[in-house]
């Protein structure tokens, strides 16, 4: 009786020539249909965080002219504070 020693990688499967042919064209389709979806109308909608950051932007801008008009009417100085 001849003994011989297999190794645990000689006892690996391998995928049927038939499964690894469908995966490569399940991944070929997806791979052609990419970007080619339909353009939504959509797009235009703006998110709530959109708009937050609009009228934070539109506050500092605001704020910073507002700043330079008093600025101008007081002479380049700052105006005092009332604490």
């Amino acid at each position: 009786m001849k003994l011989t020693r297999v190794s645990k990688f000689e006892c690996a499967q391998t995928v049927s020539k038939r499964l690894a042919e469908k995966k490569v064209a399940k991944f070929e389709k997806n791979i052609s249909r990419r970007g080619v979806g339909p353009i939504s109308s959509n797009k235009t909608a703006l998110e709530p965080a959109h708009v937050v950051l609009i009228l934070f932007a539109v506050l500092v801008v605001a704020s910073f002219i507002f700043q330079v008009v008093r600025m101008a009417i007081n002479g380049g100085i700052p105006a005092e504070q009332d604490s």
